[in-house]
């Protein structure tokens, strides 16, 4: 199983019947692949729908459904489509359950930056900051290091996208809970201990005398 796949399907476990869900671009679009039997939420895009689906089969893809990313999507049966007004209405009155995003750090106060890296071109801030100020809870799935170094740091060196603190962070090693105490290690990947994690993190973690393997969505 590919780092990408083990995050996707370990984040997934964290959605409930009923939840309003929206996937940020790239990896945490995965995760409406692998929810667990009988969990059916509605999964939103901040470009304007409710009821996206995972991508078509091959030749049922259609020009006019994309997620905020532009790539293809689906949608079920009751799905709804609408402007972006209406949309960031919905992220900003807080009436999304569950937002799931990719990060480029998160520090140890459970601070996320993810929108941009300075001196790079940007085409645009996009929802990020909207929806980790106006989602009732925001994941970040993300993989523990870029090139080797670090993404989970004692402080981000990155613009900041909100001062809110996180609630969960999914990497391919571990599950994290940033707290008011600081960021505590919840779970570790199956094959991985705690000091791997640990060597691994630029941040201090809170590591509890038993640590259990992550679950897995089947």
């Amino acid at each position: 199983m590919d780092e990408k796949t083990l995050i996707a399907k370990r984040v997934a476990l964290e959605l409930r019947p009923g939840n309003l869900v929206n996937l940020g671009i790239g990896l945490p679009t995965l995760v409406a692949n692998h929810l667990p039997a009988g969990v059916n939420v509605m999964f939103q895009s901040e470009n304007g729908i409710v009821g996206m689906s995972p991508v078509p089969e091959a030749g049922a893809v259609s020009g006019d459904l994309s997620d905020a990313g532009g790539s293809p999507i689906g949608a079920v049966p009751g799905a709804a489509a609408f402007d972006s007004a209406i949309s960031f209405g919905l992220i900003r009155g807080g009436h999304l359950d569950v937002t799931v995003l990719g990060g480029l750090q998160v520090d140890q106060d459970g601070q996320l930056a993810n929108w941009m890296v300075p001196g790079k071109m940007v085409p645009g801030m996009g929802g990020a900051m909207d929806l980790v100020s106006g989602a009732k809870r925001v994941i970040v799935a993300m993989q523990h290091s870029a090139k080797g170094t670090p993404k989970i740091v004692k402080r981000c060196t990155l613009p900041l996208t909100s001062v809110r603190r996180v609630d969960l962070i999914v990497t391919e090693l571990a599950v994290i809970e940033p707290t008011e105490a600081g960021l505590v290690l919840k779970e570790v990947a199956p094959g991985i201990t705690p000091a791997d994690v640990l060597a691994f993190t630029g941040a201090e973690l809170i590591v509890p005398a038993s640590v259990p393997t992550m679950a897995i969505a089947g």
